[in-house]
């Protein structure tokens, strides 16, 4: 959430980033309104209030001078002094929450590095990593190749459940398995990132915090009972969420999280996209890294985290390239984004496997999550950052289709082989 002092002294440069975000300025023109009305009853309150002190001073005279009469007819005025007073407090309650409203609908304020565009056809790739291999064969996608290996079965899993949700068997379930464990690896051994598994249903506080409410509601998964809890979306939600509501010690920040869990999303308004194959599941499953830092170094973090995000695709041998998302392509709650694409031989092309966003104190503010530095100073709000450290469905698939041999059998990276039993190659059954 947007800072009130800021949206209030800086409307200009507020527009303009919404402009530069597609976002319709309307509702900061009701902000505007507000703001002002909300002045307009605490001056009217502050005026009721000196009036109210001055007028029981005069009731304590009138009482000294024996003239109860008139120091009555006084209370009476002061008793209807006090009932203006609280229904102008209400009023201004109101105004209040329906600045928080609109600010909890507004997005971030992108960096000013970042490229001003209508849509992802304006990010701007800053660099690439490995060569597309060369076929010497047509190759297949992973859909194919998966049927072929008997390692995934759609038509079952559609059975069970319904469209956009798959079935891995055998060596395809263990490869699953045996990315997660390497993706967490790395992370904790060599990132310096603790571990942690956390609960896959959170409250609505938990999703306002991480921006996906009041946004994006129909994207969740919803828990039909009174508690209105709802199936995680990202572990984003969870681990940014566990020091909500907390003042921490800025001696201890920055703190890296690295968490894997299922995540799962109705994917509204998509219907028709990528829906062959596991591009695009309700369920899916992603090792996630998250940062809290000092606001001073989280340019600094944003750039490790990508980075660590990047070594899972080097260590694998898959070539990608990272991009930096421009102003209409960015996440609602981004300072800054950089996508990851994985390059894919079926559809030739790169697909995001990635998304490594600074949310700034954007999310901290929703959540209220401070830190204290020493010297008595005031409690200041932390950055927060997350990345995929990987999309592990998506990684899957780069194996699948990246290390294909001609008659459909798949080669398992090298670093894969201690977490696949010594497993070299998936055979075509």
């Amino acid at each position: 959430m947007l800072d009130l002092n800021y949206v209030r002294e800086n409307l200009d440069a507020v527009k303009t980033a919404l402009r530069n975000r597609n976002f319709p300025i309307e509702s900061l023109e009701k902000f505007v309104a507000l703001d002002a009305e909300r002045r307009r009853i605490i001056g009217e309150a502050d005026n009721v209030n000196q009036i109210r002190n001055s007028s029981s001073k005069e009731i304590g005279a009138l009482l000294q001078a024996g003239r109860r009469e008139e120091a009555d007819a006084k209370k009476a005025e002061v008793s209807d002094l006090k009932n203006k007073q609280s229904e102008l407090e209400r009023r201004r309650d109101e105004s209040e929450s329906a600045m928080r409203d609109l600010l909890s609908h507004l997005p971030n304020i992108p960096a000013p590095d970042v490229p001003v565009g209508v849509d992802e056809s304006a990010n701007v790739e800053i660099r690439k990593w490995g060569e597309p291999r060369e076929f010497d064969f047509e190759p297949l996608d992973h859909v194919d190749l998966g049927e072929k290996t008997g390692i995934l079965d759609l038509e079952r899993a559609t059975k069970i459940t319904g469209s956009r949700f798959a079935i891995l068997n055998g060596a395809g379930a263990r490869l699953e398995r045996a990315l997660i464990n390497f993706m967490l690896d790395v992370h904790t051994r060599d990132h310096g990132y603790m571990e942690t598994l956390p609960p896959f249903l959170v409250n609505r506080k938990s999703l306002f915090g991480t921006n996906q409410l009041p946004k994006f509601e129909e994207d969740l998964f919803h828990i039909k009972d009174e508690r209105g809890f709802a199936l995680i979306p990202t572990a984003e939600v969870p681990v940014t969420n566990y020091h909500s509501e907390e003042i921490l010690d800025a001696k201890d920040l920055p703190k890296y999280y690295a968490a894997y869990t299922p995540c799962f999303r109705s994917e509204a308004g998509s219907y028709g996209r990528d829906t062959r194959g596991l591009i695009r599941q309700h369920q899916f499953e992603k090792v996630e890294l998250v940062k809290l830092s000092l606001p001073e170094n989280s340019v600094e973090e944003h750039e490790k985290l990508t980075a660590n995000a990047e070594r899972i695709l080097q260590l694998l041998g898959l070539p990608y390239r990272t991009m930096i998302l421009s102003t209409g392509d960015m996440g609602f709650g981004a300072v800054k984004t950089y996508d990851i694409e994985v390059w894919l031989p079926s559809q030739k092309t790169y697909r995001e496997i990635s998304s490594c966003s600074n949310c700034g104190d954007f999310q901290s503010r929703r959540m209220n999550l401070r830190f204290k530095r020493a010297g008595g100073a005031k409690p200041e709000f932390a950055h927060t950052l997350n990345g995929s450290g990987l999309a592990v469905g998506r990684t899957w698939i780069a194996i699948l289709e990246n290390y294909q041999q001609a008659d459909g059998s798949i080669l398992v990276p090298e670093v894969l082989h201690p977490y696949m039993n010594g497993l070299e190659k998936i055979e075509v059954q």
